[in-house]
């Protein structure tokens, strides 16, 4: 109880030092924003290489609507669902979760990964160096074949018996290209790296000793034992321990291992999922940067989901306001050139060049593709090749010539050499489907404007000019 009480009452100095440190700077719904909070925010979206960069004053109304969108947010109980709930832990987490160790516990996965592979390793024999000297010969090889690779490495053996160089017989005859030309070999090998017929032999060999002839599934070989050695000093290892525990993702493991320690020295209640929780209070506690990194991850999702319910999916979606919107600001919808609004095809037979145009003639633009594709194409032969859409000049060959009357080239369609348009040509847009996406994007900026001025009315904010003023500016 004491230590939690220490603990307690150091947080709290912490906390009335950074108060000082730190005043309110505004308040957005009664809730309070710091100086440092607002510089963060500030200094991150007017950083070198922005374009468009505010002054303090010209950002305050920006950082103010933000957080209106969020206390909206906050109001509409985002930050309670579940998949708020969800996505915002697995971001706090990526942030927090590495600070939960430290290099010492690193080192002491190491350490352990190190001794485990140095216990089996030594169990079972230590490590050989050995050279050997093969002579390929496949299972299946016929008799004859076997005969030969078997008196071929006898007479081997034999000189290495009369004095011959083993490194110098190797080169000659091995046929391994990996060793042939290192004298036959092989670096430091531990058991269960190499087949059992040849670690069989060559464990049982000392150092200085050679085997006799024997089979692997490789083919015949003799083996030199080069030398012999317990594992490797930890020291020789380190390096590329600690590199197999990055690449393998084990920080992971030993960051849960930590946790459920801890949680285990705790008792009680505690879990691996609130000692993290503490911890994160703590580290957010002391590192201002690292608290305002989760806080903007935190708010920019509630700003997300509300701003998408409240403006982007709302007007995405909405189409009779986009027609409304349209019809209300036509005239400030323009083209330089005209439009062809129609469609540019090409068919096999004369007589569906008048059909394709009689078959849509009365339906609406939109309805265009499933009519033809159901009266043209709806069989395993097809009958037309269509382009549709709104087009300018440039846009397509067959449009600029038959219908802007550019001298343009064009390119026959393979197996439909009957070209033609059907359509009209637009001076400006008629309706909100021809201009779609520029009046998608208008729509939802007059739904931000009329948010953000019911939200202003809604939410009340007071600004401390005072404080304003000492805002650090590290632009």
């Amino acid at each position: 109880m004491r230590i939690h009480f220490l603990w307690g009452l150091l947080l709290f100095c912490a906390s009335a030092v950074m108060a000082q440190d730190d005043p309110v700077i505004m308040t957005v719904n009664g809730v309070p924003v710091t100086r440092s909070e607002f510089e963060y925010s500030y200094n991150k979206n007017n950083s070198e290489g922005v374009i468009d960069k505010k002054t303090v004053k010209e950002y305050v109304d920006l950082f103010v609507n933000y957080k209106l969108k969020v206390a909206a947010a906050l109001e509409a109980g985002i930050d309670t669902t579940s998949a708020f709930r969800s996505e915002f832990a697995m971001y706090r987490d990526q942030q927090i979760r590495p600070m939960v160790i430290n290099d010492d516990d690193v080192e002491a996965e190491a350490r352990r990964i190190y001794s485990r592979t140095q216990h089996q390793v030594d169990s079972l024999g230590g490590l050989i160096k050995p050279a050997h000297i093969l002579l390929q010969l496949k299972q299946n090889a016929p008799q004859a074949e076997q005969d030969r690779a078997k008196v071929r490495i006898d007479s081997i053996y034999r000189a290495l018996q009369g004095g011959a160089d083993f490194a110098e017989m190797a080169r000659r005859h091995s046929q391994d290209p990996s060793t042939a030309n290192q004298g036959g070999e092989l670096p430091w090998v531990q058991p269960g790296q190499l087949v059992q017929e040849f670690e069989r032999e060559a464990y049982a060999l000392q150092k200085g000793q050679m085997s006799r002839p024997f089979l692997s599934p490789y083919g015949y070989h003799i083996v030199l034992m080069k030398d012999r050695s317990m594992f490797f000093p930890y020291d020789s290892l380190r390096t590329n321990i600690l590199t197999f525990i990055d690449r393998r993702g084990l920080r992971e493991a030993i960051i849960d291992h930590k946790l459920e320690e801890m949680a285990k020295q705790q008792g009680g209640d505690a879990s691996p999922a609130s000692v993290l929780a503490d911890m994160t209070s703590q580290f957010t506690a002391s590192d201002a940067n690292l608290n305002n990194l989760i806080r903007e991850y935190h708010d920019g999702l509630l700003l997300y989901e509300i701003s998408n319910q409240k403006v982007w999916d709302k007007a995405a979606k909405d189409e009779t306001g986009q027609a409304a919107f349209f019809k209300k600001h036509k005239k400030d919808y323009k083209w330089e050139t005209p439009r062809f609004k129609g469609i540019a095809y090409h068919v096999k037979d004369k007589k569906d060049v008048k059909a394709v145009k009689k078959s849509i003639k009365k339906l609406p633009f939109d309805q265009w593709n499933e009519k033809l594709r159901t009266t043209f194409n709806a069989d395993s032969v097809l009958r037309i090749r269509v382009e549709k859409g709104l087009f300018k000049p440039g846009d397509n060959a067959l449009v600029d010539r038959d219908v802007f009357g550019r001298a343009v080239t064009v390119t026959p369609t393979p197996d439909f050499p009957i070209d033609a348009t059907y359509g009209k040509v637009l001076k400006a847009p008629q309706d909100y489907t021809d201009v779609k996406g520029q009046v998608v994007a208008d729509y939802q900026d007059q739904l931000e404007r009329e948010w953000v001025a019911e939200l202003r009315k809604r939410y009340p904010v007071v600004i401390n000019e005072a404080v304003l003023s000492t805002v650090n500016n590290h632009q």
